[in-house]
């Protein structure tokens, strides 16, 4: 997965936690498994299936899992680091013409754009 379109799911991500947090509120027991879906949908394409050999110790099963796993963790925390410094941005700018919904949108139409992919 291109690291534009791991961006463009943590935009969803975070743009759909406002909705699970009004539900949570209005509803505290509708909190267990609120995001669970597009979440693990998420790390479900981002981290690559791999199999570790029967005769492996744990260590190198240990080894075998990090070494998979790894570039995909990279890319998310990349991804949601890059949409946590826009939305800080603007917020320590003081900017309030822009919400963060807002933002979040016009950082999905920047992201949806190849130019200008980060």
């Amino acid at each position: 997965m291109e690291q534009s379109e791991v961006v463009l799911r943590a935009i969803g991500v975070l743009t759909q936690s406002a909705e699970w947090m009004r539900t949570v509120g209005e509803n505290p027991d509708a909190e267990r498994g609120l995001g669970e879906g597009q979440i693990g949908s998420l790390l479900a394409e981002v981290f690559p299936s791999f199999q570790v050999s029967p005769d492996a110790t744990p260590l190198e099963a240990a080894h075998a899992v990090t070494e998979a796993a790894l570039p995909a963790i990279m890319q998310l925390i990349g991804a949601f680091t890059f949409v946590f410094a826009e939305l800080a941005e603007t917020h320590d700018a003081g900017r309030t013409d822009i919400t963060s919904a807002d933002l979040l949108r016009d950082l999905a139409l920047r992201m949806s754009r190849p130019n200008d992919a980060a």
